[in-house]
């Protein structure tokens, strides 16, 4: 049982038996200037509560059709508003949105803001973290332990590289940004073999 598990009690047992069963990974459909697919591990063990979060409002479609309303080049792309961040809203108000539950408490951890990290977005206060994320385009060391970790990208580090950018400092992106069209939750186990690999193993 890891630290996070230990202090948050019966409360943190009540969350995770909401979670989908076997949920280890989420798939984001991506259009507009970016078009594909991205694949990411989500990290339970390190973070249970905030992927509790992702899944759940992944499982009721609240992250389809929602935009990267922020997007800062060399730094990172930010979506998850699913107040004021869906297609057709007014983007002025997009980024001060949240989900109709309640903030989920700080997961802080010893793991780095690598390329390809997801981060939770949240106020100046620890305990904001809501439904916003973030995905970093490089290595972002200044952000390590001051934003929770809960996933790493394994597949389509190209589709992210490709949302459109925001202007000016803050990156608010403007006109028609780039929107999650499908947000999936995966059973995925990045151990396991490819399906040919695991084919040739069966046959020997």
């Amino acid at each position: 049982m890891s630290k996070h598990l230990a202090s948050a009690g019966g409360a943190l047992l009540a969350l995770l038996l909401t979670a989908p069963l076997g949920a280890t990974g989420i798939e984001i459909d991506v259009a507009g200037e970016a078009e594909g697919t991205i694949v990411i591990d989500l990290f339970e063990d390190v973070a249970p509560l905030h992927v509790e979060r992702i899944t759940t409002l992944a499982e009721e479609g609240e992250y389809d059709d929602v935009v990267f309303h922020r997007v800062i080049d060399g730094f990172m792309a930010q979506t998850g508003d699913v107040e004021f961040g869906n297609l057709g809203q007014d983007m002025r108000y997009a980024g001060r949105g949240a989900s109709t539950y309640d903030d989920v408490p700080a997961e802080f951890s010893d793991l780095p803001f690598e390329r390809g990290t997801l981060g939770m977005a949240r106020s100046q206060r620890p305990d904001s973290a809501n439904s916003q994320f973030f995905i970093v385009f490089e290595d972002a060391p200044h952000l390590n332990g001051q934003y929770t970790v809960f996933g790493q990208v394994v597949e389509g580090m190209d589709v992210v590289d490709m949302i459109r950018r925001g202007r000016g400092r803050n990156g608010a992106v403007t006109g028609e940004p780039d929107r999650m069209t499908a947000v999936r939750v995966l059973d995925y186990d990045p151990e396991a073999p490819e399906p040919e690999e695991a084919d040739e193993a069966a046959s020997e």
